[in-house]
């Protein structure tokens, strides 16, 4: 995940992409009529999250289309974010019912949608060598090419307040404990809340345990290989010590008062203002901040969420999201659609989706540059790029996620259940899932 600083240039991402986060739900048209045929036009429909940044982009990218292809109208419409989206996507693919086209995760949460089944393949496709190989990796690898990037690679990071922590005397912690020091240190100062939770948006709790996959990696690079054949537990360390993490923050009451009902979009503007020093999020975030704080883009940096090695502390990495064109999408639609797709990976594209949304990181796209000025959230992830002090996140790794994840991480991290029980509920959730997808072992 290369970051130009200086000067625009081709960049090509190598290894980061998409966690379950959010996505969204209003309007929904079924995909796959064939409506517009006969006047030689067609009006797609294209489902994305209801993110504010997220429908922006959309709006953006739909209208720059139509009008360098005036036969193809593209509509947009939202859905829920989280589970409740994950629903959405599931039953409409099910049903038939799909939009045209829509915005999805890459990754594990793919797999559980069987693209195989229900989306369009697009390997066959001209523009597909363009895209960098852990991207296709993540949307289909060997079976296929099901989807197309939409956003850049990304890291699980800890957002923080770089004001504060010059104030304070602090410097960028590289193991767990001196990022406790530093949280206490901040406690005591009395200045802002320590570390940022955001419960109202479930998702959001997960960074503690995802975030840390590098340090897993880092103490067992065959790690992902053995939970994938039933062989790894999150009970056993290195894989529990995120849920660990999340109990001691906890209970050292080192959260914002109101980490149970705050959301995203306050946790980013909480680091943003100063009202909280540390946040532990993904770096897409930069699109968050320069939506609603953009007078602080060099004010909020981005470190690792680190473990019990300096020598090994670095950046658990995620590929972007991508859009798909599901097979109840036929006929002139599917053209059309396919015309679409093929225009998101283009450099026009690309410099609209910068345009609209601040990157998060490098594009997965040959031929997509970078504007110079990025924020600090994306530019201080270079050096750890530079110095190969990255490990892929888990679901790029393992096609097993469980759903309910973001569930038990609430419960840790509100002191509803400890970090033991956590972890044995989240392994038996996978278990649940793995068998779902017919993984031998399990």
């Amino acid at each position: 995940m290369m970051v130009s600083r200086t000067s625009r240039r081709s960049v090509v991402a190598i290894g980061a992409g998409g966690l379950a986060l959010s996505l969204a739900l209003v309007g929904c048209s079924a995909g796959g009529s064939d409506s517009d045929s006969e006047s030689g036009s067609a009006t797609l429909s294209y489902l994305v999250d209801n993110q504010e940044s997220t429908v922006k982009t959309a709006e953006a990218l739909a209208k720059a289309f139509t009008e360098k292809n005036p036969d193809i109208t593209v509509d947009v419409e939202t859905r829920p974010q989280g589970a409740d989206g994950d629903n959405v996507i599931k039953t409409r693919l099910a049903t038939g019912e799909m939009s045209d086209v829509f915005a999805y995760n890459s990754g594990s949460l793919l797999e559980a949608l069987t693209p195989q089944s229900t989306l369009v393949d697009l390997s066959g496709e001209a523009w597909a060598d363009k895209l960098d190989k852990n991207f296709i990796n993540s949307v289909g690898g060997d079976d296929g090419l099901y989807g197309v990037p939409m956003g850049q690679a990304m890291a699980g990071a800890v957002l923080y307040n770089k004001a504060i922590y010059e104030e304070l005397g602090l410097e960028i912690p590289t193991t767990w404990e001196e990022f406790l020091s530093n949280s206490e240190a901040i406690k005591a100062s009395g200045k802002a809340a320590p570390i940022v939770q955001t419960y109202g948006d479930t998702w959001t709790s997960q960074l503690f345990v995802l975030g840390d996959f590098n340090n897993v990696l880092a103490e067992d690079p065959d790690w992902a290989e053995k939970y994938t054949n039933n062989k790894a537990k999150y009970v056993d360390q290195p894989a529990t010590a995120g849920f660990e993490h999340l109990q001691e923050a906890f209970e050292d009451q080192l959260f914002n008062e109101d980490f149970a009902s705050a959301t995203y979009a306050d946790g980013v503007t909480m680091v943003a203002t100063g009202a909280g020093a540390q946040y532990p999020m993904l770096t897409f975030a930069a699109s968050q901040l320069m939506t609603t704080n953009p007078e602080a883009k060099d004010a909020v940096g981005a470190f690792p969420l680190p473990g019990p090695d300096a020598d090994t502390n670095g950046l658990t990495v995620w590929m972007p999201g991508a859009v798909y064109i599901p097979k109840s999408t036929e006929g002139a639609k599917l053209e059309a659609a396919k015309k679409f797709v093929e225009w998101l990976v283009t450099p026009e594209s690309c410099d609209i989706q910068s345009e609209t949304t601040s990157p998060q990181g490098p594009f997965v796209v040959e031929g997509c540059d970078l504007p110079d000025d990025v924020p600090a959230i994306v530019s201080d992830l270079q050096p750890y790029f530079d110095d190969e002090k990255t490990n892929l996140a888990l679901e790029f790794l393992s096609p097993i996620k469980g759903p309910a994840l973001e569930q038990i991480t609430v419960a840790v991290g509100s002191g509803i259940t400890s970090a033991a029980e956590g972890a044995a509920q989240y392994d038996e959730d996978v278990k649940k899932q793995a068998q779902q997808l017919g993984i031998e072992g399990w």
